[in-house]
């Protein structure tokens, strides 16, 4: 199985109180970064069978703007194990259940996200982690096979920019003028 795990976009600044801060949205950037990061995916020819997303508005909103720019047509699973509060016990039994599908995009939140993907990277036997840093709205691509998993990408915010911005102007027709005759 592919596994992408996608961290939400940029939802602004945190509410002091956990009930508001549960139905806090994507701002404008996090909204403009969704899109960037489906048109790249679209361009690698990257197909989801799977969908989803911790229940807090802020991670369904990165999954439905991605999916749906990406033409995924099927409904966006919610997951507690993908939520703020989820332990690593959760997650592994979510993964367990999508090993029938070969390419599965999870989005969630930080730090437990951030610590499932080091836990999936080193095996369990090792007394540390693997430290990876993953941004708002970066996400990784681990080939889930026997025995610990296989980092194959991570797409930064600043990456999915760059490409992006390269990919609409090579996309852009060429027009030569010719010089006006006298």
């Amino acid at each position: 199985m592919n596994l992408f795990i996608l961290r939400h976009a940029s939802a602004g600044t945190k509410r002091t109180n956990p009930v508001i801060d549960v139905r806090r949205p994507l701002d404008r950037d996090g909204k403009q970064h969704c899109l960037r990061l489906a048109h790249v995916l679209s361009a690698t020819k990257i197909q989801f069978d799977l969908i989803v997303s911790s229940p807090l508005k802020r991670a369904l909103q990165t999954a439905s703007l991605v999916g749906t720019e990406m033409g995924y047509e099927n409904q966006i699973l919610l997951s507690t194990a993908l939520s703020p509060t989820a332990a690593f016990p959760d997650f592994q039994k979510l993964l367990h259940e999508c090993e029938p599908h070969e390419n599965v995009l999870v989005v969630g939140h930080s730090p437990n996200l951030v610590n499932f993907l080091g836990s999936l990277l080193v095996p369990h036997s090792a007394r540390t982690l693997a430290q990876v840093r993953l941004r708002k709205g970066a996400i990784a691509r681990l080939s889930l096979a026997r025995g610990p998993a296989t980092l194959q990408s991570l797409l930064e915010p600043r990456l999915v920019r760059a490409l992006y911005s390269s990919s609409i102007k090579s996309s852009r027709r060429k027009i030569v003028r010719k010089p006006a005759r006298k």
